[in-house]
C-alpha cells in the first residue's frame, strides 16, 4: 500500500477559511429570515441586511446556476464520451 499524503498547512488554512465563511453565511442567512422579521422596520440592525425579497431571489438563481453548471458538465462529459466510442469502433 501507498503512504497517505497529509494536508500540508495551506490546504488546512483553505479548509477552514471555506468552513468560517459557510458559518458566517449561514449565520448571516439565519437572521435574516428568522430574526428580522420579529425586529421592527426602523430599528438600526436593519439596515446591515439586504431587503426581504433577496432572501428568496437569491437562493433560486444560485440554484438555477448550479443547475446550469451540472447540466453543462454533465452534456460536455456524454459529448466526450460518445465521441470516444465512434473513434473506437
Amino acid at each position: 500500500m501507498g503512504e497517505v499524503a497529509l494536508a500540508t498547512a495551506t490546504d488546512q488554512l483553505v479548509g477552514y477559511g471555506l468552513v468560517a465563511f459557510s458559518l458566517l453565511l449561514f449565520a448571516y442567512y439565519t437572521v435574516w429570515i428568522i430574526v428580522l422579521p420579529f425586529i421592527e422596520s426602523d430599528h438600526l440592525i436593519q439596515a446591515y441586511f439586504l431587503p426581504r425579497e433577496y432572501s428568496v431571489l437569491i437562493p433560486v438563481a444560485a440554484g438555477l446556476l448550479l443547475l446550469l453548471f451540472v447540466g453543462t458538465f454533465i452534456a460536455v462529459i456524454t459529448w466526450k464520451s460518445r465521441k470516444a466510442a465512434k473513434k473506437s469502433a
